[in-house]
């Protein structure tokens, strides 16, 4: 919870160093109390080196304003010479008790790379939706280990709204750069590549909680394998919100306590 690390091995495997985060993970050492694993669903195989996979942008499906999904074509762009896929796949995200949420098909990804005038070559975009699909799941299954903190039935709570806020910095991103400013040698400089805010709803009690997603990079593994880390949690804006945060910052330093004490 909080600080995720997701990375795309030939073996499928997400690797994990929580005593090293800046080697691994996320390019600042956010020194969070827990960490995820997930598995990869991409074959790394089939890429070359020079992939755009290792340079990885915000997401290119313009999430600017509360709106849900926007309505992207399905058409073939006018200089697209191979047949992308128009199917598109279901999340495991709830949008309201009778559906979940569904991810652009590659033809619709690609027409929003082309849109924005980014240069990527036809053949990846299906490996390239994979993972934008990849690191969502991850997001949302961060979501619901805060979730099950602060309701009952945590898998009943339903995505009601989002926004992609690339270039935003978020309070927390700012801090880690200045750490990384004042010491270089221990923290890094790189800021997030993208920035979401998900608004989550409870059904139990109907209320809506915001959670800020900073999705970051880091290097690479020695096969060239992209690395992503996922720093997911409530926004500040509430009190139990806060009070969440707080709770689970200190949680270790606490158990840590008991055991010790006399």
């Amino acid at each position: 919870m909080g600080q995720s690390v997701s990375t795309f091995t030939d073996a499928a495997q997400c690797s994990i160093d929580p005593t090293s985060l800046k080697a691994v993970s996320c390019p600042v050492d956010h020194k969070l109390p827990s960490q995820s694993s997930a598995q990869c669903p991409v074959d790394r195989k089939t890429l070359p080196v020079s992939s755009p996979l290792q340079t990885p942008a915000e997401c290119p499906v313009d999430h600017s304003s509360l709106n849900q999904m926007p309505a992207l074509s399905q058409g073939r762009a006018p200089s697209q010479t191979l047949e992308l896929p128009t199917a598109r796949t279901e999340s495991s995200i709830l949008r309201d008790s009778a559906s979940k949420w569904e991810y652009p098909s590659p033809q619709q990804f690609y027409n929003a790379l082309v849109r924005k005038g980014w240069e990527t070559p036809e053949e990846h975009v299906e490996t390239m939706v994979e993972i934008h699909n990849f690191l969502n799941e991850q997001a949302w299954q961060e979501v619901l280990k805060w979730e099950k903190r602060a309701t009952d039935n945590p898998t009943d709570v339903q995505l009601a709204r989002f926004k992609g806020r690339p270039g935003e910095l978020s309070p927390k991103a700012r801090f880690w750069l200045l750490a990384g400013w004042l010491l270089p040698s221990r923290f890094n400089t790189e800021p997030p590549f993208d920035r979401h805010d998900w608004v989550v709803r409870r059904p139990s009690t109907g209320e809506e909680v915001r959670y800020v997603i900073d999705y970051y990079s880091a290097p690479p593994e020695p096969d060239g394998s992209p690395v992503f880390s996922l720093d997911v949690r409530p926004a500040l804006d509430s009190f139990a919100s806060l009070k969440e945060r707080i709770a689970l910052a200190t949680e270790d330093v606490w158990a840590e306590f008991r055991e010790n004490k006399p």
